[in-house]
């Protein structure tokens, strides 16, 4: 249940309030608005909790939330969450594009496509160390070393850092190197990774399971919000449908439907959404005219070579730069920025 207070409620009395509701054995969660305070109430709360809260100074109304994802829930937190780090704000007015390669290969691999990231206007490099593949005799990453080149290359260009983070007792490391981890579709339900991304800080990109419904997905973000990490995004990466053109099914539906049910920002992937390099440029277009905050799309200066297979998906550095140049024109038309004259290329030129 959540507990929305007065608009002329203070600080004081919301202490109270939060105190009075964890002598319950249950956990409150304080989310401030612009209109109105909610505390939303983790657990099994007693059905009497309800009654003595309503009869409390300071309490407008008491609600309660059926759905299984309490924090996750837009019931619990009406406004957008703005996740900021390093000056970057994502889920606010600034569309995020994230672009890099499948896997971090080489250092002057990573180096130069960090260089061409941020010519375009990208603000964050995308890359892989550990790589999920689904044959084992797949090239599977280069490790902590990738980790450590890819900082290397995003500080030297001034762009900000995900990776993927397959295990738990990896979260701390990835952490270390990079601003951002992200969780792949096939651990979306790794409840024990999740756990573990909690207790951290770094902004966690939630991946959609290519089978998973809208509920699952948010209830998996539910772990990593209850652990204590309240900085999450959920990309929407394609799903798994009967057709096989396309390597997935990119569900734009999904954008403005979680924006509906949920705060959290939401980062569209249409690199694994379609699998086809000639798809990504369209697809990114619609799934920002669809209401997405960002984009994460893969981006290799030799993708037919690279060590993952995966270059059918990857745009080459002159589409990525010409789609970053469409979606400043598109951009303000859904209320967003995007400006890619603050990274020119001749800017890096040695």
């Amino acid at each position: 249940m959540i507990v929305v207070t007065k608009n002329s409620v203070t600080d004081e009395r919301i202490g109270e309030i939060v105190a009075f509701i964890e002598k319950h054995g249950v956990k409150a969660h304080v989310s401030r608005g612009t209109d109105r305070t909610v505390i939303g109430i983790i657990g099994k709360a007693d059905p009497v909790l309800a009654e003595q809260l309503r009869s409390m100074k300071g309490v407008e109304d008491v609600i309660r939330i059926s759905k299984s994802y309490k924090l996750a829930s837009r019931d619990f937190h009406p406004e957008n969450t703005v996740i900021e780090i390093k000056g970057l704000r994502i889920g606010g007015d600034e569309l995020v594009v994230m672009g890099g390669p499948c896997a971090v290969e080489s250092p002057e691999q990573i180096d130069k496509i960090a260089y061409l990231v941020k010519a375009a206007g990208g603000q964050v490099l995308r890359g892989g160390a550990f790589k999920p593949r689904t044959g084992p005799y797949s090239f599977q990453g280069i490790g902590v070393e990738g980790l450590k080149w890819m900082r290397e290359a995003a500080d030297r260009y001034g762009l900000l850092t995900i990776t993927e983070v397959m295990t738990p007792e990896y979260v701390e490391i990835c952490a270390r190197y990079s601003d951002m981890l992200q969780v792949g579709t096939r651990n979306m339900q790794n409840f024990d990774l999740l756990r573990k991304l909690g207790t951290v800080k770094n902004p966690v990109l939630l991946k959609r399971g290519f089978s998973a419904t809208y509920d699952e997905w948010l209830n998996a973000a539910e772990y990593i919000l209850a652990g204590g990490n309240p900085n999450v995004m959920l990309c929407e990466r394609g799903i798994r449908t009967f057709e096989t053109y396309t390597r997935n099914t990119l569900d734009l539906t999904a954008i403005p439907v979680i924006h509906q049910l949920s705060h959290l920002p939401v980062i569209a992937d249409p690199s694994h959404g379609t699998g086809r390099r000639e798809l990504v440029e369209t697809m990114s277009k619609a799934a920002v005219a669809a209401g997405a905050d960002g984009l994460i799309i893969e981006m290799h200066y030799d993708p037919d070579n690279s060590m993952t297979g995966d270059g059918v998906q990857s745009l080459f550095p002159d589409q990525f730069a010409a789609l970053c140049r469409d979606l400043e024109k598109l951009a303000p038309l859904v209320g967003k920025r995007f400006d890619t004259a603050k990274a020119p290329a001749e800017a890096f030129a040695s």
